[in-house]
């Protein structure tokens, strides 16, 4: 099934945009855990709709209804199934899509893939409202990685050509982690965040949408986890990754700037640290040498296209009529994904990582 992940820590996710609901089943995960919902929802609320101008105004409180696998606060071992209500659906605006494809949207693909029958209101399954369940089950993921001394953290990388500070690849410091974790706008260098709303709302005005790149890091993982080739960690990373709808691209350390370096300058040296630890003085290959982790931390950036749904008119064709035609978007959308993006990448990240683990 193409909306299921995991081999340890099986995630099945299920719904549409515009149905009754959407949710997550969760199977495997370890028995007496302590998840703390007042966290929990913390990241849920971060991603929730409707409480920003760089978001879509479509409200949803995105509170997830837990229906099996928790007794308490405390799972149970039993497959954790959690529905969220769809309760601010405006159907109608997506009537004139039925036969007339969104560029930038999954409805031509979908429609021969599924014959027509594919639901395109809001998106359908295609929709970036199937990343709550995402990050509802990796908010669960993360928690238990947590208690293992795995700490994990994103922040707005880049909006258009404005670009925040980046992370230090070689440490990330507890007080910055959870300090981007409590953030609806995470920025490492504050001052940028004007600029970047500025660029964002200048896009809205206008009916249209920009995208960016969410820098993502994992630290505390330790080294020896993941196998070359087909299961290696960039692997099953990049595979959760790519179930964010937005993500058209992921780049490790770093990424393709390595190709313009020597190998002299490439290559993460190793040397000990004051404990005795052995660790590398540069991290160019973002904590992953063979596919294999090495005890740096994971670091990766993701790239967030555009939203595709813009009120400028576009170019697009007329299924039934087999005729070209001009399509204006109605309906309620973001101008950027990338703020509400990045802790649906954190999220991702937990899932591909309790799985390796």
């Amino acid at each position: 099934m193409s909306s299921y992940f995991g081999k340890k820590v099986k995630v099945s996710v299920f719904g549409e945009s515009h149905g009754r609901g959407i949710g997550v089943v969760i199977d495997d995960l370890p028995a007496g855990e302590k998840i703390d919902m007042e966290k929990l929802l913390m990241f849920m609320g971060r991603r929730a709709p409707g409480k920003d101008k760089t978001a879509t105004p479509r409200l949803e409180k995105d509170l997830p209804v837990i229906m099996s696998g928790m007794l308490g606060d405390t799972t149970t071992g039993t497959p954790l199934c959690a529905v969220i209500e769809n309760t601010n659906t405006r159907s109608g605006d997506y009537g004139n899509l039925m036969t007339v494809p969104r560029p930038g949207h999954g409805d031509y693909s979908g429609y021969i893939r599924y014959n027509g029958f594919n639901d395109i209101r809001g998106g359908g399954h295609f929709s970036g409202r199937l990343t709550a369940p995402i990050v509802f089950a990796g908010s669960v993921c993360r928690q238990i990685l947590e208690k293992r001394g795995i700490k994990i953290a994103s922040h707005i990388y880049s909006v258009g050509n404005i670009c925040d500070t980046p992370f230090n690849p070689l440490k990330i410091e507890d007080s910055l982690a959870e300090k981007l974790n409590k953030m609806s706008f995470p920025l490492i260098e504050s001052s940028v965040e004007k600029d970047m709303r500025e660029y964002i709302e200048a896009a809205r005005l206008k009916g249209d949408s920009t995208g960016g790149i969410i820098e993502c890091v994992a630290s505390g993982v330790q080294a020896g986890i993941g196998s070359p080739m087909f299961a290696g960690v960039e692997n099953i990373i990049s595979s959760v990754m790519f179930g964010i709808p937005a993500v058209k691209g992921i780049e490790f350390g770093a990424g393709f700037d390595i190709t313009k370096m020597l190998g002299s300058q490439a290559n993460d040296c190793y040397e000990y640290d004051d404990n005795g630890n052995v660790v590398t003085s540069s991290n160019n290959n973002g904590g992953i040498v063979g596919g294999i982790t090495n005890g740096m931390p994971i670091l990766f950036r993701v790239a967030i296209k555009p939203t595709p749904s813009i009120s400028v008119p576009q170019k697009t064709v007329n299924l039934s009529s087999k005729e070209n035609t001009e399509l204006v978007i109605k309906g309620r959308h973001d101008p950027c994904i990338v703020p509400r993006a990045c802790v649906a990448v954190e999220s991702a990240l937990a899932i591909a990582l309790i799985n390796l683990l």
